[in-house]
């Protein structure tokens, strides 16, 4: 991926309970339909006395893979519900296994809309939401005069110092967001007088910074 998006920082579950249905939240992040395959088999042997496990996840960049199952609750009461907080979020690359416990009175097709939505959204809640924001690395080299203004410059343009290396020289090695990365190089000719010798790196390095649900 080469945008930011929004996944799950990793594991996380939650329970709640609707007229003495017990729906059981398991969410994880997955990066492949094996993965999502995987894990709905691993809760399944979890939960193999349960009547339904029903799920949903997107995969990659654009959401190109989204599947999601009833497990025989009837049509558009689970899995769609589910795939629909997924999709309300943008939620990439997460997987979301809602485990149901019968408690003998039946739910109604809105009743179980409204509870698996409710315990997908309680599960990726507990799980946390991180937004993936890809940055470039840049290494700026100057002279110990000019290392004042460079390094004013990074940090006022909340940029990320990952490191300072004092040799001869001063090398100062930035992640930054990737839509401002040539401003940021603009800048620091500018400041120093194209005296400075900048390297920046073609693979984006991802930085996770925690969003609200």
């Amino acid at each position: 991926m080469t945008d930011k998006y929004v996944t799950v920082k990793g594991y996380g579950t939650a329970e709640i309970v609707e007229k003495k249905s017990r729906f059981i939240a398991n969410v994880k992040p997955v990066a492949s339909e094996d993965e999502a395959a995987e894990y709905i088999d691993e809760i399944k042997k979890q939960y193999w006395d349960a009547r339904h496990n029903c799920y949903a996840y997107q995969i990659g960049e654009r959401n190109q893979v989204q599947r999601y199952s009833d497990d025989g609750e009837p049509g558009g009461t689970a899995g769609m519900p589910i795939l629909d907080v997924l999709r309300g979020r943008d939620i990439k690359n997460t997987i979301v296994v809602v485990t149901r416990y019968f408690g003998g009175t039946l739910l109604g097709t809105g009743g179980l809309v409204r509870a698996y939505s409710s315990a997908a959204k309680a599960g990726l809640a507990n799980a946390g939401l991180i937004e993936r924001i890809p940055h470039i690395r840049i290494k700026f080299t100057v002279d110990y005069t000019l290392s004042g203004k460079v390094q004013y410059e990074v940090m006022n343009g909340g940029h990320i110092l990952e490191d300072s290396i004092y040799t001869d020289k001063v090398e100062f090695i930035v992640l930054c967001e990737v839509d401002m990365a040539d401003k940021l190089i603009e800048n620091v000719v500018n400041i120093t007088g194209n005296k400075a010798v900048i390297i920046k790196e073609d693979d984006p390095v991802f930085v996770d910074r925690e969003t609200d649900f």
